[in-house]
């Protein structure tokens, strides 16, 4: 396969006629090698427009899904971004092709193996600090953070993550419940108070990190 057509093919026909406008973000896809930060059997599909199965039940997110949620954190050169629930590290990596200082937490070893396989060749040393710890507490040494964003469908933000965003932090997630019916939502944290509005309909896989627990009954 021509991996270097099919980035160009992703952005032309996947992400630009969909809203995806931001130079560098465009850039950053175009140039990055999306295969590998997949599995060696699933890299043919690396460039398709759907999510792709990783191990654990876990998923690659869709290129323009991905792409229109990077985009909505808007986030600038030195920014300081936390990606909760990284996967295999290609949003982070994304995200350091833009300019961000980013920290990605990730909980699951074999995602976590793919992801430090693949960034050293794919970011500057030191753009990408992987985290081996659970993406719903993010990662409050690096903190504060200028946006966060949260890899996958999630039910709540928890309000941990809230906490660990500057003044003036963006948060990006899907919030749904688990039937691929989520919403992007853009978060802002400002005067101290955070709220959110909702940005576009998508489908993305549940992040089962951020599932919630089951309570007492009596």
């Amino acid at each position: 396969m021509d991996y270097a057509d099919a980035r160009k093919r992703m952005v032309d026909g996947q992400l630009r006629p969909n809203k995806v406008t931001d130079p560098r973000l465009l850039d950053a896809m175009r140039d990055l090698p999306r295969e590998r930060f997949l599995p060696h059997a699933a890299t043919a599909r690396a460039y398709t427009d759907d999510d792709i199965p990783l191990p654990g039940g876990r998923a690659m997110m869709e290129p323009m899904v991905l792409a229109r949620m990077v985009q909505l954190a808007a986030v600038r050169p030195g920014d300081r971004v936390l990606v909760a629930g990284a996967g295999t590290g290609y949003g982070a990596a994304v995200l350091a092709r833009m300019g961000a200082r980013v920290t990605a937490v990730e909980a699951d070893a074999p995602l976590l193996e793919l992801a430090r396989a693949a960034l050293p060749a794919c970011v500057p040393a030191g753009a990408v600090r992987l985290e081996a710890t659970d993406p719903v507490q993010g990662f409050a040494p690096a903190a504060p953070y200028d946006a966060i964003l949260i890899e996958g469908e999630i039910p709540e933000i928890p309000p941990g993550l809230v906490d660990q965003l500057a003044e003036g932090g963006r948060l990006v997630a899907v919030i749904g419940i688990g039937r691929r019916q989520g919403k992007a939502v853009l978060g802002q944290k400002l005067g101290g108070s955070f709220s959110t509005v909702t940005a576009f309909d998508c489908a993305t896989p549940s992040l089962p990190a951020f599932a919630r627990r089951p309570g007492f009954v009596f």
